[in-house]
Formats: structure tokens, sequence, C-alpha cells
């Protein structure tokens, strides 16, 4: 009989070990992340796949709060910027992770025109641009849990809905954020939305980004980045994009062939690092927006091995180096964030597009489904 169990285990063991990549099947799991001060529940649902790769979304900002990645040698560390319960993220509005919109990124002046009407925003941004959607962007919202999925995909969708004169954005909007977790290590994000009346619409992910590993003592200059993009969009003295597309042409903003960030980036003969205080400036991609999502970014950290892709279908990436972290908050190690210690790579429309016509439209109209679709890659290289 102990012989029967023992051989029977044995071959259960076996079979398992010999099942191919695609039986393998990803999860999820869900649990408290703690209480926003003024007592609201917020919920984590931790997303994982059978080669160690796991990506935990919170409620609160539909906020991408870890995502766990192995290096070349199998060890595994978080790679994302971010804190370890919900009250911290409501006291450091730093955007770590979060879906932000309804507009991601700038508006000059707070201020945009649609069908003859002036829309005014909060200038939440220095006091001369709206920035990331408001003073209660979507960032500061806790999202419903509208599905969860396991299999060889699993997958988590929020909502959210902001009615007319949210922020002050006409329409009313319901908004959609899918996160996606696959065998082949991809995190697929998509954003949706749909409106009533005549709106604009801009979401992305503000996830920042150390492929050393969240908290390591040398920060993310060291980290090797490729822009698929032969131009950027420079700004104006309130980082708002004057609306020419210069080209990158082998200077400071040249990341067309891998490139450690922090080569030049207090190169002061280039006043657009200067007025930047870095980098924070759109990248206007390479090849079709709109369509299949393509290469838009790969950021790398040579000593783990580890490798991040963002295929996006978005016609811009922002691409801002951590210039305006202080090192007035700790994150989820108990290491103080300074100045360059994580990397945001943000597929989106471009900044002010709803005042430079030049740009690619950000209108959404009732009827019409609004959608931004990234996909974060991971591997590993020796």
């Amino acid at each position: 009989m102990g012989y029967r169990l023992r051989i029977s285990l044995g071959c259960l063991l076996l079979a398992t070990a010999c099942l191919p990549v695609s039986a393998l099947a990803a999860d999820y799991a869900r649990a408290s992340f703690g209480k926003t001060p003024d007592g609201a529940e917020v919920e984590a649902i931790t997303l994982t796949n059978g080669h160690g790769v796991s990506a935990t979304v919170i409620t609160y900002g539909a906020t991408l709060q870890a995502l766990i990645a192995p290096d070349k040698a199998g060890k595994r560390a978080d790679i994302v910027l971010g804190y370890s319960d919900a009250a911290a993220y409501v006291k450091n509005a730093s955007y770590f992770g979060a879906s932000v919109g309804r507009f991601a990124n700038r508006i000059g002046k707070g201020r945009f025109t649609l069908d003859g009407k002036t829309y005014q925003l909060a200038l939440n941004n220095n006091g001369v641009a709206a920035l990331h959607g408001g003073v209660k962007g979507f960032d500061k919202v806790i999202w419903k849990v509208a599905d969860l999925k396991k299999g060889p995909v699993a997958s988590v969708t929020f909502t959210h809905l902001s009615p007319d004169g949210e922020e002050g954005y006409p329409g009313t909007l319901t908004a959609t954020a899918t996160y996606a977790l696959d065998e082949q290590n991809q995190l697929t994000v998509t954003y949706g939305a749909t409106t009533d009346k005549p709106t604009i619409i801009n979401m992305t992910n503000h996830a920042l980004f150390n492929m050393a590993g969240e908290g390591s003592s040398d920060g993310a200059m060291g980290n090797v980045l490729m822009i698929a993009a032969d131009g950027y969009s420079p700004v104006d003295a309130e980082l708002i994009p004057t609306g020419a597309t210069t080209p990158v042409a082998s200077g400071a903003f040249d990341f067309r062939k891998p490139r450690i960030v922090g080569d030049r980036i207090r190169d002061a003969s280039d006043p657009q690092i200067v007025v930047g205080r870095g980098y924070d400036h759109n990248y206007v991609l390479n090849g079709k927006s709109g369509a299949a999502p393509r290469l838009g970014a790969r950021l790398s950290d040579p000593k783990s091995g580890r490798v991040l892709e963002i295929l996006t279908d978005q016609p811009g990436i922002q691409f801002y180096a951590g210039n305006f972290l202080d090192g007035t908050t700790s994150g989820k190690a108990g290491k103080i964030y300074r100045q360059g210690d994580g990397i945001a790579l943000e597929p989106q429309h471009f900044p002010d597009a709803p005042n430079k016509p030049q740009f690619a439209p950000v209108r959404l109209d009732p009827g019409k489904t609004y959608s931004n679709t990234m996909v974060f890659r991971l591997t590993t290289e020796k």
C-alpha cells in the first residue's frame, strides 16, 4: 500500500513538472489594504503567474502598487515605487502607479475650448496649469472592482463613474481600468471610457520604475533606456509643450539607442534639461498610433539583468526621471525616495493637446469609446 502510494505521488510530481508552460494557470487573490483617513476601505488584488511575476493593484486610484519581477538569477524584486498602506497613498499625493485622468499630464492655464465653450479647470500645478485630472482626479478616488478572472490570464477590471462637471470637465464619463497578467510575463493595462456629451480624455498609468528594485541604494539613474522616437516636445517655463517637435538628433534627448538615463541628465548646456530639472518631456513615438501596440520604450538594469519593454498604441510617451522626488517620503522598503529614484514612462496623448490643433485630437463624443492599451513585458538578459 505504501509502495503504491509512493509510486503514485512520484508519478503525479513528475507529470506536474512536465506540464507545458501553456498549462500553467495565472491566478488572483484579494486582501484588505487598509483604510483611508476618512474610513473608506481599500482593497488589494494581486495577480500572479507561474514564473514568479506578480502585480498588486489597489482600488484607491486603480493603482499599480507592486510589480514583482525575477532577475537573471531568479531573485525577485519589486520594480515600482509606492507605499505599503492606503493611508500613505492619501497622505502623499505622488501619483505612484496611479491611473490618472480625466486628462493625464498638463493643460496650460487649465483652460480648453470645446464646441465654442471655454472650460476652466483647477490650476493644481503651481497655479499655472491643470495636472493629471485636477485636485481630485481619478488617482484619488476608490474604484469599484467590476470583474476578476483567472486561467491562462489573470485579470481585474475596475470602474469609476465621473459625473458631469467633476473637476470642471463636461459629460458624465464611465471609465474602466483593466490589469491582465499572462504566462508570458506581460502585464497589459487597458483604459477605456464612454461619455454622454462631448468631452476630452487622456488616461494613463503613472508607475515609476526602478529595474534595480524599488528602494535600491543606487537609485534608477543607472538604468539603461531606449525610446523609439525621433522627436520630442519642447516645453516652456511652465512645462507646457510649445507645439513644436524637436528632433532628438544625438543630443541629450536622444535615446534611440540604449543609454544610461543619468548620462546627461545634468547637462545644463541643453536649456530643455534646465527648464525640466532633468527629463519631463513627451516623446513623439515612431510608428502608427491607434493600431496594435508597438514598442515604445525599453528600460533595463545591467546588474540584475531585469528588462522592461513597454508596448503602446498611443502617439506619445511621457518620460519623467523623478526630478521632483525630494527625499520627504519613504517607500515600501523603508527607504527615502530621492531625486532620480524612479522613472516614469507614460503612454498617452500629448500634454496640452486640447489647445494644440497640430497634436492628435483628444475629443470623445457620445457613442464613441476611448481606449489606451499598454503592455509591460518583463524579460531578463545576461
